[in-house]
């Protein structure tokens, strides 16, 4: 090959191209609930820490979880009257009292809530879940009716909703297996009517298991 003449100039080498990373997918944002589920636990575990004597999750009890929520009323903002204020039972009272602030039932029963899910996905068993017991479920009854009475605002349960099956639709479908008996037998023309009444009447009342939905505190 021949040499490269003197007039022309040689190009300096290209500059190495900086290698870009591949970009990380974005992080989804945690939910409001899983960041309130998230701080619960933490609160929970902090609160087993300072125990006297300290607790560890494995020796955690219902009654271990009851004595965590009667610890929260001290941050509760709830107004509960005690049964000598004048003010108990009256949902607006006309002026301050010296009753105790607590928390409020629904409070409690969404934490618990948000607790007994975060032991099962902390590696708890169901089965060992003491946000679940029984003595857990008593309790937050006994608040929530006892607050009722002090607040006098009663806690309703929410009304299951009722589905009814179109009449028409079933008289037509049973009107075929009635066109289907016998047209000169006039007593069994009578008996299929009044089955078609006695199925229609107990679809009607056919109800639909309602929703279940559960508040940060």
């Amino acid at each position: 090959m021949e040499a490269t003449s003197a007039g022309e100039k040689s190009q300096p080498p290209a500059p190495p191209q900086p290698q870009t990373e591949p970009s990380s997918p974005p992080t989804a944002t945690p939910s409001r609930y899983e960041s309130q589920k998230r701080r619960d636990w933490n609160t929970f575990q902090q609160y087993l820490r300072n125990h006297k004597p300290p607790l560890t999750l494995a020796r955690c009890s219902g009654a271990h979880v009851i004595e965590f929520m009667k610890y929260l009323d001290q941050f509760g903002k709830t107004k509960v009257h005690v049964t000598d204020c004048p003010y108990f039972g009256q949902p607006n009272p006309p002026s301050p009292c010296a009753c105790p602030l607590k928390q409020a039932w629904g409070s409690l029963d969404a934490l618990v809530g948000r607790l007994r899910a975060a032991f099962e996905e902390n590696g708890g068993k169901p089965e060992s879940n003491p946000f679940g017991t029984r003595a857990v479920r008593i309790y937050l009854r006994e608040v929530r009716e006892g607050q009722a009475k002090a607040r006098g605002i009663p806690y309703e349960k929410k009304k299951r909703k009722r589905s009814t099956v179109t009449s028409a639709a079933i008289v037509s479908t049973t009107a075929a297996a009635v066109n289907s008996s016998d047209p000169g037998d006039g007593g069994d023309n009578d008996d299929n009517t009044n089955r078609i009444g006695a199925s229609v009447t107990t679809v009607n009342i056919a109800t639909v298991p309602p929703s279940i939905s559960t508040a940060a505190i």
